[in-house]
């Protein structure tokens, strides 16, 4: 069901692999060049950059051909007339999309992936403005809109599957999010309903990662695992994550009253149980998104722990999270130092592969490129307050004032 064969798929992680052998030393460069002629896939690809530059283009040429379509063709429609060419661009990206990958071989080339997310925002668009009411949000909705998240959630799983989309992941967690709010449920049951969907969700990626090891699925599945584990954590800390107050302020004593006590402090259990569950899986499996997981929600507890108690936060609270943080990272590095070998059951501090280091750069050259006003020095403006004056002679028929 996958849109590229799995000979495909294989061969291009065989040529990185090779590439980042090569680029470690473990590789010579005659024996990367014999390897590298019996690797020779059959996909296109591109660098990063280029990547994002094609992905942005065709997300605007296609806004700006939806755009053109309703401003040429179609005169003041109606919300349904919308709502039904919406969905027929759907189609037709998801199309072009499926065209792109299996015709012209694009992998990860920003163009079939810019597509298949135009699909999924056509689709939700065209069922809500084509069944619904054109307002996405109403104090009372109606329960069949549910459809709408539903289908973006189960279509952006199938782009996941399909065209193996990492990010897609993500997006039907998020589309699952706003499912309970067409229910009856209290806030608490909606809470426990995105815990049950994820912890589902998890157990199904478990067992299919199990079948993965050592292959290019692997990868797939264990961002998919840490992406779970990080939705329940959120689902279940009422300090951070919340489906009916997304502009309140962090408080203990309201939060509590919105979700009754016993709820309350379950789920404050529960955030401090979850962190080591997280890390002990990831560590056993050797399973870096998960470990990554793990640590991020391990400091997350740490972080909202005072809101959930009630207790007063204070401006050295920071400094005090980053000496802890640091004296953590301290004690790991020197006990693994301390292994034989420098390592223990498969771990080590020293640095093994520039992956890292060329992924830390690539990251850095990404927010510059992002953030240029921050290193480029803004230029000073004339003080329109200062007029010059007193000379004997403007030039130019000028007056003397200037």
């Amino acid at each position: 069901m996958r849109l590229y064969s799995a000979s495909s798929e294989e061969t291009l992680r065989a040529r990185q692999l090779l590439k980042e052998w090569r680029d470690d030393g473990f590789l010579t460069e005659v024996q990367y060049e014999r390897l590298e002629k019996e690797t020779v896939s059959d996909l296109r690809t591109t660098n990063l950059f280029l990547r994002l530059a094609l992905f942005f283009f065709t997300l605007i040429s296609v806004a700006a051909s939806a755009g053109l379509w309703f401003a040429v063709f179609v005169s003041r429609p109606s919300q349904q007339t919308t709502g039904a060419f919406l969905l027929i661009f759907a189609v037709a990206c998801y199309a072009a999309a499926e065209v792109a990958g299996s015709r012209l071989r694009l992998y990860r080339y920003g163009i079939e992936e810019a597509l298949t997310v135009c699909s999924v925002a056509f689709l939700c668009a065209g069922m809500q403005a084509a069944f619904f009411s054109s307002i996405l949000y109403s104090p009372h909705p109606d329960a069949s809109q549910f459809l709408v998240p539903a289908a973006g959630a189960v279509f952006s799983l199938w782009i996941w599957h399909r065209f193996g989309l990492w990010y897609a992941f993500p997006a039907a967690m998020i589309f699952l999010i706003f499912l309970p709010n067409y229910s009856s449920f209290s806030h608490a049951a909606q809470h426990l309903t995105v815990a049950v969907f994820y912890a589902s969700g998890l157990l199904c990626v478990a067992v299919a990662r199990s079948r993965h090891h050592f292959d290019y699925l692997e990868k797939v599945y264990s961002l998919a695992e840490a992406f779970l584990w990080f939705g329940i954590y959120l689902a279940i800390n009422l300090q951070i994550s919340s489906l009916d107050l997304p502009a309140r302020q962090w408080g203990g004593n309201r939060i509590a009253s919105q979700f009754g006590r016993p709820f309350y402090w379950t789920t404050w259990v529960l955030i401090w149980c979850l962190p080591p569950l997280v890390l002990a899986r990831g560590v056993r499996q050797k399973n870096r998104p998960v470990i990554a997981a793990g640590l991020i929600v391990a400091v997350l507890t740490l972080i909202s722990n005072k809101p959930y108690l009630g207790w007063p936060r204070h401006t050295w609270d920071p400094m005090l999270l980053g000496v802890l943080l640091t004296g953590v990272a301290v004690f790991v590095r020197r006990w693994l130092d301390r292994g034989l070998g420098r390592q223990r059951n498969g771990y080590t501090a020293e640095r093994l592969s520039g992956k890292d280091e060329h992924s830390i750069g690539t990251a850095s050259a990404v927010f510059g490129l992002i953030t240029p006003s921050s290193i480029t020095p803004v230029a000073q403006t004339n003080n329109q307050g200062v007029r010059f004056g007193g000379g004997s002679s403007g030039g130019g028929g000028a007056s003397s004032e200037f």
